[in-house]
């Protein structure tokens, strides 16, 4: 049985009092500790412990991977709008479910990806995702800190698609494309229950996948979309530019353009250096 320090986003979509109490019930941690603004859960994340919990959504997940700085296991129980990580990672939709499964102690080593320096657990974007994940941002959240869920970044993505239709930035000096999708996994995100496998060769022991198609038409949409559904034709598709299981992957963009890690909004770079970080922290799972 091992201790970890628990720590909660309180407002987290799917986190209230009486979840946080169900979870400690199984996982009986040393300490509970809840973040108060942007950026605490890195600050919690360097608390001494034999292992580190969280509970939350994806943008907490990801403040705890940047804050690591020991080698401690760490697990994830999915509290938020989408909580792709820990989805990823097998764990049950239901995060009391997911705590007795992390119970046992079971670890796995995983890689991690970096965007500019800034690690990441599932996915970073450069252009039409990124600016769809800012475009939901600024709607700003709801009362209790909440922001809007997968059917609203769905439809800002549709928005957005216009702007970045056309060859704005060139991969490793050799292609360019209009945007650019980055896995560290598959899936590389949900739609509700629906996995969507843009990279569905990436993997969590592996390097880095790419996808980035050369221009998107209107008429391609309902392709790239069966791509994403089906997890199969992308790499064959002589319109998107596909790398696999790379430590290094440069990125020159014509204007700076939004960046985005795990669904956090990283400001615009007019040039992007994705690096593998092979075997870099161990999960609980």
């Amino acid at each position: 049985m091992f201790h970890p320090v628990l720590i909660v986003n309180p407002f987290s979509s799917r986190v209230d009092e009486r979840t946080v109490h169900a979870v400690e019930q199984v996982l009986r941690p040393v300490a509970t500790l809840r973040t108060e603004r942007r950026g605490h859960a890195a600050e919690l994340a360097r608390a001494e412990a034999e292992a580190i919990v969280v509970l939350g959504g994806d943008g907490v997940a990801n403040e705890v991977l940047n804050g690591l700085d020991a080698d401690v296991p760490v697990g994830f129980l999915p509290a938020g709008g989408t909580s792709v990580l820990a989805r990823a990672l097998g764990l049950p939709r239901d995060p009391v479910a997911a705590a007795h499964v992390l119970v046992a102690g079971r670890t796995r080593r995983i890689s991690l990806g970096r965007v500019n320096g800034r690690r990441f657990g599932f996915a970073a974007g450069i252009g039409l995702d990124a600016a769809a994940v800012r475009s939901v941002e600024t709607r700003g959240r709801t009362r209790e800190g909440r922001r809007s869920g997968d059917a609203v970044f769905a439809l800002d993505l549709l928005r957005e698609i216009r702007r970045y239709s056309e060859p704005a930035l060139e991969i490793d000096g050799l292609r360019r494309a209009a945007f650019a999708l980055v896995a560290n996994t598959d899936p590389y995100s949900y739609a509700g229950p629906l996995a969507l496998h843009v990279a569905p060769h990436a993997r969590f022991e592996l390097g880095l996948d790419l996808v980035a198609p050369e221009r998107l038409r209107a008429r391609a949409v309902p392709r790239y979309l069966r791509y994403a559904t089906t997890g199969r034709g992308q790499d064959r598709d002589p319109g998107i530019v596909h790398l696999h299981d790379r430590d290094l992957i440069e990125i020159t963009c014509d204007r700076p353009l939004p960046v985005q890690a795990d669904g956090e909004d990283l400001g615009d770079s007019d040039r992007i250096v994705l690096e593998a970080e092979r075997e870099a922290v161990s999960v609980l799972c």
